[in-house]
C-alpha cells in the first residue's frame, strides 16, 4: 500500500501558528492502517463479519462480551469457552487483532500510578497513565501518536505528530486499564475504572471522528461497548473552535476541558500557537456554547509557569473572563520537560493566584501532580525511546516487552 498523507480533521481548513510557524495538523500514514477491530465497528457490523465467516451473528456478541464485559485479553482464548474451538481462530483474527504492544511499564506513587508505553503495529509510539485515588480510578489516554499543536512547554508538542490513532487503539488503552484494575495489578486491591480523560498524547479534537466514536463505544453498555458513565469522561482541547461547536451537537454529556494557560491573546499566542487562528474570545465563546448544550461545567486548564503567566493581574483577567459562567479553573503547576527553561510557579505565587481567583468567586482546584517521577504528569508524555528516557531512581519497572521503547509524556492533565 502506498503511503498517503491525510489531514487531521479541521472543519476550517489549514491553520498557521504564531510568528509564521505552521501548526502541524497533517499526518503521514505508514504502510498500512491499523487492523480492523471490533471496537471500530458497531454491533451490527460485527455481526455481519461473523456471518461472512460462516458463523452465527451472535458469535460476534459473545466475543464482544468477552472483550467489554469480562475484559478478556485476545491471548486468553482458553477463557472463551462459549466459542466453538474450530471457529474461534478466524473470529479472533477478524475482530480481535492485537493493536498495541506494551514496550515499557513504570510505576510510582506507591504503586498507585502506572504509565504504559505502547507501540502500534506500524511502529508508532504512545503512552497512557492509570491513576488510583481513594474515591476513583482514572486512565489518561492518548488520541494521537505525538501532537501537532506545538505548545512549547509540552513534551509531546515538542516532538511533533506521527499520526492519528484509530477508535480501537484509543478504546484498547481504556479496556487495558479496566483489566489492570479488575485483576488487582495496581496497588489497593481490585478496583473499577470510573474516569477516562483524553489528556494524554495528542489533541483529541484534531482526531474528531475516532475520538467521538471512542466516546460512544466507552459509554454504550456491553456487548456494544464498555458501559462507563458519560459523566466520568473528559475531553481536552487547546481550542479547535469548529470542532468544539460540532462536539456540542453530538449529544455526548462529557466534560470539556479547555487548555487556556493565559487569559490574553498576546501571551497565549506564545504558549498555545493555535491561538493565532482561534483567539481567546472565540475559544471561550465555543466553550460556553458547549456548557449550554451539555449542561456540564467546563474545566479551564491553566499551567502555572513561574514569571510567565502566574501574576495576580492575570488571575484578575482570568476571573473577569469566567465570572458568571458554568466553569471552574484547574491550575497545574508546570511539570518539567526536557528542552524548556520554564519552571513551575513558586509556592507563594501559586497561593496568591489561587487566592485571587477564589476572592473573585471562581471555583478553583490545583492539580495533583501524579506521576512526575516517571514523566507521567501533565505535559511530560513524550514516548521517547528507552535509551533517551530520564533516569528516575524512585520509579519501578513493572514489566517490559518488545523493544523496550518508551519513556513518556504529554498533556495528561487529570482532573482532581
Amino acid at each position: 500500500m502506498t503511503p498517503m498523507t491525510v489531514e487531521s480533521e479541521s472543519p476550517d481548513g489549514p491553520m498557521s501558528a504564531g510568528t509564521g510557524r505552521p501548526v502541524r495538523l497533517s499526518l503521514t500514514r505508514r504502510a498500512g492502517r491499523p487492523a480492523r477491530h471490533l471496537a471500530d465497528l458497531s454491533r451490527d457490523e460485527r455481526r455481519q463479519v461473523a456471518v461472512s465467516l460462516g458463523q452465527p451473528a451472535f458469535r460476534a456478541d459473545q466475543l464482544s462480551r468477552h472483550y467489554f464485559a469480562r475484559l478478556v485479553d485476545a491471548d486468553e482464548t482458553e477463557a472463551m469457552t462459549d466459542l466453538p474451538e474450530g471457529g474461534r481462530g478466524p473470529l479472533l483474527e477478524a475482530l480481535l487483532p492485537r493493536l498495541l504492544m506494551p514496550t515499557r511499564t513504570l510505576s510510582c506513587d506507591d504503586g498507585l500510578t502506572r504509565k504504559i508505553a505502547w507501540r502500534t503495529a506500524d511502529g508508532a509510539l504512545l503512552e497512557s497513565v492509570i491513576m488510583r485515588y481513594p474515591d476513583r480510578a482514572t486512565v489518561c489516554v492518548s488520541s494521537q501518536a505525538g501532537c501537532g499543536m506545538g505548545c512549547p512547554f509540552c513534551a509531546t508538542g515538542q516532538g511533533g505528530l506521527t499520526r492519528n490513532l484509530s477508535t480501537a487503539e484509543i478504546v484498547e488503552q481504556v479496556v487495558h486499564a479496566a483489566r489492570v484494575l479488575r485483576r488487582r495489578e495496581l496497588a489497593g486491591g481490585e478496583g473499577r475504572l470510573s474516569n477516562v480523560v483524553f489528556m494524554g498524547m495528542g489533541e483529541p479534537l484534531a482526531n474528531y471522528t475516532a475520538v467521538t466514536a471512542a466516546l460512544r463505544r466507552l459509554i454504550a453498555p456491553p456487548p456494544e461497548g464498555l458501559g462507563l458513565s458519560a459523566r466520568g469522561l473528559t475531553v481536552s482541547t487547546v481550542g479547535l473552535v469548529p470542532a468544539m461547536r460540532r462536539l456540542a451537537g453530538e449529544g455526548l454529556p462529557v466534560t470539556l476541558a479547555v487548555s487556556l494557560h493565559a487569559p490574553d491573546d498576546e501571551l497565549r499566542d506564545e504558549l498555545v500557537p493555535i491561538n493565532t487562528r482561534w483567539p481567546v474570545a472565540e475559544v471561550l465563546a465555543a466553550a460556553w456554547e458547549y456548557a449550554e448544550a451539555s449542561g456540564r461545567r467546563v474545566s479551564i486548564e491553566y499551567a502555572l509557569i513561574d514569571g510567565v503567566n502566574d501574576d495576580v493581574a492575570r488571575a484578575d483577567a482570568l476571573a473577569t473572563l469566567l465570572t458568571g459562567r458554568l466553569a471552574h479553573v484547574n491550575l497545574i503547576p508546570l511539570n518539567p520537560t526536557d528542552g524548556s527553561s520554564w519552571q513551575a510557579s513558586a509556592p507563594a505565587g501559586q497561593r496568591a493566584f489561587v487566592r485571587r481567583l477564589r476572592q473573585r468567586g471562581i471555583a478553583t482546584t490545583v492539580r495533583d501532580t501524579r506521576g512526575r517521577e516517571i514523566a507521567a504528569a501533565c505535559g511530560q508524555l513524550a514516548a521517547e525511546p528507552a535509551g533517551r528516557a530520564r533516569h528516575v531512581e524512585s520509579a519501578t519497572t513493572v514489566e517490559a516487552a518488545g523493544a523496550a521503547d518508551g519513556s513518556p509524556a504529554h498533556g495528561n492533565r487529570v482532573l482532581r
